[in-house]
């Protein structure tokens, strides 16, 4: 090789070099193993209570009026199957839309609040007074203003949901590289540009980590002005389920609620996925568990 002349890969080498880069990607059956081997624990944790509820359950170890069997609680399930369908969407829509307000009115409040420091100081003492005030004890005060409507239901979502979502947003915002900033200014950039090129990027972390805290709280929040006053949703089945002594619909009802939750949070959890590959989270090689 003569000097100073740039070496050059062969076409032959750079088709096994891509040959093998495309080889080295993971493939369906791969991803579903490690998501195996990343679930198997959770999976075993879930299948260890099962397996200690059936126990107690079949030694009468309780009385089957305070812990119901596992079969029985399944054969409630299966059998009123419509009842606990309909009462089960009544929650999710309570507590999808709540959270769906309480996602737009946090980001907004966040954006207003880094932007302006006057606002920030005068706004987040209240934010801060609001989430200490237990919610269950004003939701009686929401069925009085707004009756036993859907309306109680969704405020008390968007009340619990909320704070997650601005204490997130603001700290994303906040977590911005001010060296970024200023170097988006110097090249002409105006502040609705760098919010939306270089802020709001940046922030989407932090927002998604306060979004899996909020919609698991949305639930709770439905349930609790459920629980205050109403005629339907999962709240009213554990309710009346308990005033009956009925505890396999009352263990029925708390799994279900339990797995609204969980699918709502693998949903976040999948739309954190499709919008930020580039985060160091969502690497194949950030590993922050042990096999």
């Amino acid at each position: 090789m003569e000097h100073g002349r740039t070496p050059t890969v062969p076409a032959a080498s750079a088709a096994t070099v891509a040959g093998v880069a495309e080889r080295a990607r993971p493939g369906i059956a791969d991803r579903a193993l490690e998501t195996l081997a990343r679930s198997w624990r959770p999976l075993a944790l879930l299948v260890a209570c099962f397996a200690v509820w059936w126990v107690v359950s079949a030694a009468r170890l309780v009385e089957p009026y305070l812990v119901p069997s596992p079969g029985s609680t399944l054969q409630v399930m299966r059998d009123k199957a419509g009842y606990i369908w309909h009462h089960g969407w009544v929650t999710t829509y309570e507590t999808l839309l709540g959270f769906a307000i309480a996602v737009a009115v946090g980001v907004l409040a966040a954006v207003i609040m880094v932007y302006s420091s006057t606002v920030e100081k005068t706004l987040y003492p209240v934010l801060l007074f609001a989430q200490v005030v237990p919610k269950i004890a004003i939701a009686p005060l929401f069925i009085v203003w707004l009756g036993f409507g859907i309306a109680p239901k969704i405020v008390v979502a968007v009340l619990i949901a909320f704070f997650p979502v601005v204490i997130s947003m603001v700290t994303g915002l906040k977590s911005v590289d001010p060296e970024m900033v200023q170097l988006s200014a110097t090249m002409g950039a105006g502040p609705l540009q760098t919010f939306v090129k270089i802020r709001f990027p940046a922030s989407l972390p932090h927002l998604f980590s306060g979004l899996k805290v909020a919609v698991t709280l949305a639930v709770t929040g439905a349930v609790v002005g459920e629980f205050v006053g109403a005629n339907e949703g999962l709240g009213f089945v554990i309710l009346q389920a308990n005033g009956n002594l009925d505890t396999p619909m009352l263990f029925a009802g708390l799994i279900v609620m339990s797995l609204i939750g969980v699918v709502l949070f693998l949903l976040v959890e999948i739309a954190e996925k499709l919008l930020l590959p580039w985060h160091a989270s969502r690497r194949g090689d950030a590993v922050t568990t042990t096999y």
